[in-house]
């Protein structure tokens, strides 16, 4: 089992993996879309075009992209500048810029924000305070789609062989924040075997109840 101070050395490290493995981890990226059935979920009801975050868009496809080919108006951020590069040269249609999400301030609000295998590579209490930042960033009436994990911890994961961080809340816990914002739905699917088990967190109309 690893310890705290295992789980802070790899976290530290996470941000050079992502850099050094930037190319492999493009090119090895499922592009089937399996998650297309989420993105239809959480996009119904929104205008076209809408304006779209993707938060920690990585190389920028296949989501980035197919956001983009549905006509909307798609703004990429992650971490990683390597990461960046590739989303510009991947997708033509959206704008992409380096950025942590911790401390996110891009001057103007999304119809919708997406966040799909980033958002989990924060600590719990990160999470805690990074969660209200990216709200503030959502208009009102506006979706978010998050994965998350099963409940509150620290597990590692691996790209390209190296390991990586993941942290979660408890589902309760995430409830209880987008409940206190006002979505009008909210949704917490565990294990979604659509999507190789991810746990996803869908919520739909900030601020509307």
């Amino acid at each position: 089992m690893s310890s705290p101070e295992d789980f802070a050395e790899i976290k530290a490290g996470m941000a050079a993996v992502y850099e050094r493995n930037a190319e492999a981890w493009d090119e090895g990226r499922d592009t089937s879309l399996r998650e297309k059935d989420w993105l239809t979920r959480w996009l119904e009801g929104l205008p076209v075009p809408a304006k779209i975050l993707d938060l920690g868009c990585g190389a920028g496809r296949p989501l980035s992209g197919y956001l983009a080919d549905l006509g909307h108006h798609v703004s990429g951020v992650d971490a990683s500048a390597a990461m960046v590069a590739r989303a510009q040269a991947n997708v033509s249609g959206a704008t992409f810029k380096t950025a942590d999400m911790r401390t996110l301030d891009l001057g103007q609000s999304f119809d919708a924000v997406l966040s799909w295998d980033a958002f989990f590579h924060l600590s719990p209490e990160e999470q805690r305070r990074t969660l209200p930042v990216i709200l503030k960033h959502l208009k009102s009436g506006g979706h978010l789609l998050l994965t998350v994990g099963d409940d509150e911890g620290e597990v590692t994961g691996t790209v390209a062989g190296e390991p990586v961080y993941h942290g979660s809340l408890s589902p309760d816990e995430y409830l209880d924040t987008l409940q206190a914002a006002g979505f009008a739905e909210i949704s917490y699917t565990p294990n979604d075997p659509a999507v190789l088990g991810r746990y996803v967190l869908l919520a739909r109309g900030k601020g509307t109840t």
